[in-house]
């Protein structure tokens, strides 16, 4: 329709182009709102958690100490055929780790998939999947770093819910004996897969912005948010709380990573942003200082916009990278007292 012929259309209406404008921007909110996820079955005693590695390879052994603790927490669990495979870097084949993945997300005895670490891979087998099981049955993805583009490409595709947390490489060898912190995330799986609401609570940071939103809570690692810009597995932002963390980047190479969320207008329309940890950053060559810091470059890219912002969130690479349930609704409230996630 030209515009015309629009302009027409909208005087028998009734509306002016105001008032038109506002019930299009009321109705693509509600839109948003009601794209909230189904979420998977939370797990009983005795359901059974499969673990395979759709990324990075890792032996038996290095996740011994993994089943052991969540077998305690009253949970079966089944070693997938990729554990103690490798082709170099990746945990067997793409074949190898397709295969695997497709056999858990196919058996219906199998109520939550582990993925046992990241590194790389989950982008060489995603399109390869077959969900259809999988969306009758769904059932919880566990993982975070490399597996952020299973826990995207599930919201964008079949808005299921996943589970952003650690991995089997990041359970302590001794439950026991481990810090406070340690045994605090690793726990906060068992709360989620059991269906306890998640609740978290820090300290203000005086370069938060203040505000209050509700919105699914969608997001994961930069770097592999940026990789699937342009994919089907490319997140929509509109109108969600978007949680992101990084680690071993130069901080040109972060900037250019959220210039390219702030082109491709994912920065937009947030009901809120949560910026996790930026770890283990490489520095910049001598005289060739980019000179901004993670603070700096995050505001640039949101200082047009009104929504809040959260710095050093406990969520990345780190011992403190507590579960958080992808796709679900949360209420984010940054106040200068503190900050708090909630799940609604």
């Amino acid at each position: 329709m030209n515009r015309k012929h629009f302009l027409s259309a909208l005087a028998g209406t009734g509306l002016g182009l105001p008032a038109f404008a506002r019930l299009q921007k009321t109705a693509t909110a509600i839109r948003h709102q009601q794209e909230t996820s189904m979420i998977p079955p939370y797990l009983q005693q005795g359901d059974i958690i499969g673990i395979t590695c759709p990324a990075g390879h890792i032996t038996l052994e290095e996740i011994t100490p993994s089943i052991r603790i969540m077998e305690s927490w009253g949970f079966k669990i089944r070693v997938g055929s990729t554990v103690n495979k490798s082709d170099f870097s990746f945990g067997g084949t793409d074949t190898e780790r397709l295969q695997d993945l497709q056999s858990m997300l196919d058996d219906p005895s199998i109520k939550a998939i582990m993925c046992a670490r990241g590194g790389y891979g989950s982008a060489r087998i995603v399109d390869q999947l077959n969900f259809s099981t999988f969306i009758q049955q769904p059932k919880w993805i566990i993982g975070f770093s490399d597996i952020t583009v299973l826990h995207c490409h599930i919201n964008r595709l079949y808005g299921i819910a996943t589970l952003h947390s650690k991995m089997c490489n990041s359970f302590p060898d001794d439950f026991n004996t481990t810090e406070p912190i340690v045994k605090e995330t690793i726990l906060s799986i068992k709360k989620a897969l059991t269906g306890e609401q998640m609740q978290y609570s820090l300290p203000a940071d005086p370069k938060n912005r203040i505000g209050t939103a509700s919105g699914a809570l969608i997001g994961g690692n930069l770097s592999i948010l940026t990789s699937i810009a342009g994919t089907n597995s490319e997140l929509n932002t509109i109108g969600k709380i978007l949680f992101l963390e990084e680690v071993g980047e130069y901080l040109y190479s972060l900037d250019r990573m959220f210039n390219n969320l702030q082109r491709s207008h994912k920065l937009d329309n947030l009901a809120g942003l949560v910026i996790g940890g930026f770890n283990r950053l490489k520095p910049d060559d001598p005289g060739e200082e980019f000179g901004r810091t993670v603070y700096d470059i995050v505001m640039e890219k949101v200082k047009d916009f009104k929504y809040p912002v959260c710095f050093n969130f406990p969520v990345g690479h780190q011992k403190n990278n507590y579960a958080l349930k992808c796709g679900v609704m949360h209420k984010l409230d940054v106040q200068t007292g503190g900050v708090v996630l909630k799940e609604n």
